[in-house]
């Protein structure tokens, strides 16, 4: 049931992309994230279109792992469609009926408000967690973040907290996969019924993946005392973070993309 869901999980193909240097990478994501969020008109979404499926073509990420990624929230980004189609009332009403509107503006808002969440959701697995493992996540986070040292911000705690998130989201989707079929397997059906009985239904899923995630905490609290860890403090590492000439230059190419975006679209608009 949920095999195929991708979301989180680390897809080796030895390309450009997974031999980067993460803060690089990171780095990056940020840039389009703001990148995203700034572009209004269609010929820089297109453009961005373009830039992002140029870095799928050099990760080597297959389109299979893609589409899983995007799948699952395709919902919600359907969801977000409609919300904003209706309650955004200004520009030519193309439909009306009692309390709702329907407007060209609306529609053009929607639109891009969906496309938004969709190049956020491919941006976030490709340059980070198709291609970059948690452990180097969790690194590169610490090491972009160690000047908040100085304030005493536990830097170290904050990156292995957001690592072991990142590792355990294909963990608990496979113990949800499990759970759903223990339960079809003794009559549970997630499948048929009214929107409320199907809610009722998946109480039987919610419950033990709630006991499921507490018991492996306490599993994960417990090895991680036993190996002595006592924080980040003194602690080395087997292969510390290096830039390379090929990430500078990477990195200069994507910022460039990105600025060309923005131009852009400050041009057509």
């Amino acid at each position: 049931m949920l095999n195929d869901i991708s979301l989180g999980k680390y897809y080796e193909t030895g390309s450009l992309f997974h031999r980067s240097d993460p803060r690089m990478k990171i780095l990056m994501y940020f840039i389009y994230l703001v990148t995203v969020f700034l572009i209004r008109s269609s010929g820089a979404i297109a453009l961005l279109g373009i830039v992002t499926a140029v870095i799928a073509l050099i990760s080597k990420v297959p389109l299979k792992a893609l589409r899983t990624t995007v799948v699952p929230v395709l919902p919600f980004v359907l969801f977000i469609f409609v919300i904003n189609m209706f309650t955004i009332k200004t520009g030519k009403t193309l439909w009306e009926w009692t309390i709702f509107t329907i407007t060209d503006e609306g529609i053009g808002k929607a639109a891009v408000m969906s496309v938004r969440l969709l190049f956020l959701i491919l941006l976030t697995s490709l340059l980070l967690t198709l291609t970059t493992t948690p452990l180097k996540i969790a690194d590169a986070l610490e090491s972009l973040f160690s000047p908040l040292k100085v304030i005493r911000v536990p830097v170290h705690e904050m990156a292995m907290m957001m690592s072991i998130a990142l590792r355990f989201i294909p963990t608990l989707t496979d113990e949800t996969n499990k759970i759903m079929k223990a339960q079809v397997s003794r009559g549970a059906d997630y499948d048929t019924g009214t929107v409320i009985n199907r809610m009722r239904g998946y109480i039987t899923v919610i419950i033990p993946l709630f006991v499921s995630s507490f018991k492996r905490a306490d599993e994960l609290a417990t090895a991680m005392d036993a190996r002595c860890y006592r924080g980040g403090d003194g602690r080395t590492k087997l292969n510390p973070l290096r830039l390379k000439g090929s990430d500078v230059i990477t990195g200069l190419i994507l910022v460039t993309a990105a600025a060309g975006i923005i131009l852009l679209d400050r041009i057509l608009r």
